[in-house]
């Protein structure tokens, strides 16, 4: 059963055929931008967010930022990768959203059953037998969302690049109920 508000995907023709019918998800994308795009109107925004906020999270498919916080297009920058956790890049996105974009608030959302909390970074391991090189990346699995988003805030409110650490708040974000929790740091 899929959870998907949208129809799965469950190509008639094989992959290979895909492309020469226009049946793949891809293409599906980009028609509804074309549908998109026909009623679009430059809303007149400047890329600096409205709230000042920016937000960091899981790229999760069943997290949706915007309605669970109440945000409209153009209130904050939102940085999503796997687990939500505050890597190297995480803290390059948030530099130049402070430096040369105007936030001030950082907030970190991690949730419940996620799927970094599933592998370990034996992951990695494996990529490297499977395909002959080490990722130079950490997987940045955790056993525990609360123990890692104490982590995430430590990393933003020590590094260095930052200018806006005094406002970091961290959150776990309930996938059965919607509810965010608070993460208080460690003191």
């Amino acid at each position: 059963m899929s959870t998907s508000a949208h129809s799965p995907v469950e190509p008639s023709v094989p992959a290979a055929d895909q492309a020469r019918t226009g049946d793949t998800v891809t293409d599906r994308l980009v028609e509804a931008n074309v549908r998109y795009a026909a009623d679009f109107n430059d809303p007149g925004m400047d890329a600096k967010p409205v709230l000042r906020v920016a937000v960091v999270a899981c790229m999760d498919a069943r997290l949706d930022l915007h309605d669970a916080l109440g945000l409209s297009l153009g209130d904050c920058h939102t940085i999503r990768n796997a687990g939500g956790v505050v890597t190297d890049d995480v803290i390059r996105s948030l530099t130049i959203s402070q430096r040369a974009l105007g936030t001030r608030s950082v907030i970190l959302i991690h949730h419940t059953n996620c799927g970094l909390e599933s592998i370990t970074e034996e992951f990695r391991q494996e990529l490297e037998v499977e395909v002959g090189q080490r990722p130079v990346w950490a997987v940045e699995a955790y056993k525990d969302a609360d123990q890692d988003v104490r982590q995430s805030m430590q990393r933003v409110r020590t590094s260095p690049f930052l200018l806006h650490t005094d406002d970091v708040r961290g959150f776990v974000f309930d996938v059965t109920s919607g509810l965010l929790r608070e993460i208080l740091p460690v003191s």
